[in-house]
This record gives structure tokens, C-alpha cells and sequence, in this order.
């Protein structure tokens, strides 16, 4: 029996990520926000393949996701897979334009909720052994047209997936990061995704499979930890 938690896992690069999960015997357990209508739909897809379930959490709420991983932790007895993608893009803002709204609503989103989720998570995943993946994002390496909200909270989990693959690696724990560039879901528009594609040299943006297709490496190769992989077409090279 494999657990693996997704949040935000009812839709988009979730989604493809918890499907992904699901197809190679991982029992789900993936959290949404507030659609609960593509939670269901997504539940469903993932009976195909075996046993999920879903949970509304709000990654924002130290309390609910303390007894969320607690009550995971309580049914199941470990947790061998987090993938921490639960996010939010944000209002596009300049220096100028953004408010302290807009900065609190997506740093504490973006890098509070994966940090609250790592460290409630921590006690099954040392039962297990598990490993993290963080969904960061190419503007955490190289800013973006978002704002800077987005970008300082991408790069901080960076940072913070950095940290805890130097500290839980004694627990047996490896902790990794996926950067994508622009992925083809709704959040895009269909004229944004255009300007994107001119971006990357090989002229696209990625499909949602792509990126889980990263985050199954991630958690499949054992001597891997403390990477960040750049998932982007050739946009940013270093």
C-alpha cells in the first residue's frame, strides 16, 4: 500500500499528477479549494485505477491542515509521497500597482502552505520514508511578468526545498522541486498562451502530463534529492 497526498489535485497539473499517481498503484488522497464539482470529476477518473479520496482544505490554515495530515496520518499509518502544488497566480501586478492583499494572499498560499504542509506531514512521512515535491516555478528563478508576489513565493520554495533536503535526508526523506514554465490549463488565457509559446525555443507551452510525468522521476529515483527541475522548453537555461 503507497499513500501519496496531492493538493491541489483536482485540477490542472493536480490532476495530471494525481492520475499519474493513480496508474501506478498509489492510493490518492488529493485536496481542492473551493470545486468541489472538478474534485468529483477528477475522483472519479482516478477509481479507474484504484482507491482516492479528496478533501477540501484551504493550504492557508495551519490548524486544518495540521488535523488534515493528522486524520491521513490516523486512517493510513504513513505517508510515501507529498506533492505540495497547490497554488495561486495572483492578480498581475507591478511594484507600483500591487497592495499588501494581493502579496499576503499569495505568499501565504504559495510558500506558508507548503511549508505548513511539510511540517504537518513529517511524522508519516518519516514512518515511510517518503519524499516531497514541491511545484515551484520558472519565475522563482528568474522573476516573471506576474508580479512580485508570485515570483518571491516560487522562490522561496525553492529555498525552503533546498533546506529540507539538507535536514530530512537523516530520516530518509528526499525533498525535490519542479520549476515548470507556462502549462496549457485554464488559469491560461488562449491569446496568453500564444504570446508564451514565442518564448521557449522549442516554441510551446507544456501539457499538464509533462509535468507530472517530472514529479513521477522525482519520486521514483531514489538518489535524487534537493533538485530542481526545470521543466520549460528551454526558456531558462543555466
Amino acid at each position: 500500500m503507497k499513500i501519496a497526498v496531492v493538493t491541489g489535485g483536482d485540477r490542472g497539473i493536480g490532476r495530471a499528477i494525481s492520475l499519474s499517481l493513480a496508474k501506478e498503484g498509489y492510493i490518492v488522497v488529493f485536496t481542492y479549494r473551493s470545486r468541489e464539482e472538478e474534485a468529483r470529476k477528477t475522483l472519479q477518473e482516478l477509481n479507474k485505477y484504484g482507491e482516492a479520496e479528496y478533501y477540501q482544505l484551504d493550504v492557508r490554515d495551519w490548524d486544518r491542515v495540521k488535523a488534515f495530515f493528522d486524520n491521513i496520518g490516523k486512517k493510513y499509518g504513513k505517508i510515501d509521497v507529498l506533492v505540495n502544488n497547490a497554488g495561486k497566480v495572483g492578480r498581475f501586478t507591478t511594484l507600483d500597482t500591487i497592495t499588501l492583499k494581493d502579496w499576503k494572499e499569495v505568499i501565504d498560499t504559495n510558500l506558508n502552505g507548503v511549508f505548513y504542509c511539510c511540517k504537518a506531514a513529517f511524522p508519516y512521512l518519516k514512518s515511510a520514508k517518503g519524499c516531497i515535491v514541491n511545484i515551484s516555478s520558472i519565475a522563482g528563478k528568474m522573476g516573471g511578468t506576474v508580479g512580485e508576489h508570485y515570483a518571491a513565493s516560487k522562490a522561496g520554495v525553492i529555498g525552503l526545498t533546498f533546506s529540507l533536503a539538507s535536514e530530512l535526508a537523516r530520516y530518509g526523506i528526499r525533498a525535490n522541486a519542479v520549476a515548470p514554465g507556462p502549462v496549457d490549463t485554464e488559469l491560461l488565457s488562449e491569446e496568453i498562451k500564444e504570446k508564451l509559446k514565442e518564448l521557449a525555443p522549442l516554441k510551446r507551452i507544456a501539457k499538464p502530463e509533462e509535468i507530472a510525468h517530472a514529479v513521477k522521476f522525482l519520486i521514483e529515483n531514489k538518489y535524487v534529492t534537493g533538485e530542481v527541475l526545470d521543466i520549460n522548453g528551454g526558456r531558462y537555461m543555466d
